[in-house]
């Protein structure tokens, strides 16, 4: 069974079976407005907590989406190459950024339940 994790910095993280589903919140979604582009991590690269790992660029500005833990990149949205608002559309479902496996499982720990991040952003 899936397990939804969520970072301060407005990242989602579906854990099942060793490996993370990555995307950015509906909230931050809405922060950023449409987006235009999507810089998808490849497949192979390993991450480590913090590290940016994609690169979305929306009408507003280009934001940064970091690592929520260590990692190797197993997977990556290809689907955002030519539609990038899925991530606007489908922030939670369809419009996730990248897959990795997890190094270190111990890292979620760390992160916040739903609870606790609709508690972070008020």
């Amino acid at each position: 069974m899936a397990k939804t994790y969520f970072t301060e910095d407005h990242e989602w993280l579906r854990v099942e079976g060793g490996i993370a589903t990555v995307g950015i919140t509906d909230y931050a979604q809405e922060q950023l407005g449409d987006l235009v582009f999507v810089e998808l991590p490849e497949i192979g690269k390993k991450l480590s907590k913090g590290d940016t790992a994609v690169v979305v660029e929306s009408v507003k500005a280009a934001s940064d989406v970091y690592a929520p833990v260590d990692g190797e990149i197993t997977d990556a949205n290809s689907s955002l190459s030519s539609d990038p608002s899925l991530v606007n559309s489908a922030a939670t479902g369809d419009g996730w950024l990248w897959k990795m496996r997890l190094a270190n499982e111990s890292q979620l720990e760390g992160l916040l339940d739903e609870a606790g991040y609709k508690a972070h952003i008020g």
